[in-house]
């Protein structure tokens, strides 16, 4: 499996709903098309919250990553 570098990291750990999904939307509006977006959060709703939001908007969800506690999310903001 390939190693994505992400292009803009976004941490929300310590912020609970509905901050996480105002941070990554506000993040994706400002990469460019194609580059890739790291979230990285603590909420447990931002498990369902964040896909859901990543596929309303039209981008690709990458991977999704569980570390204890912490979620790491990659998504590519789609082209055009």
């Amino acid at each position: 499996m390939a190693i994505i570098n992400p292009d803009e990291t976004v941490d929300c750990v310590g912020l609970y709903c509905p901050e996480p999904i105002f941070k990554t939307r506000q993040a994706l509006d400002e990469l460019k098309p194609g580059e890739v977006l790291e979230v990285l959060a603590d909420d447990p709703g931002s498990e369902e919250d964040i896909p859901r939001l990543v596929k309303r908007l039209g981008h690709e969800l990458l991977e999704i990553t569980k570390e204890g506690s912490e979620i790491r999310f990659l998504i590519r903001k789609k082209e055009g």
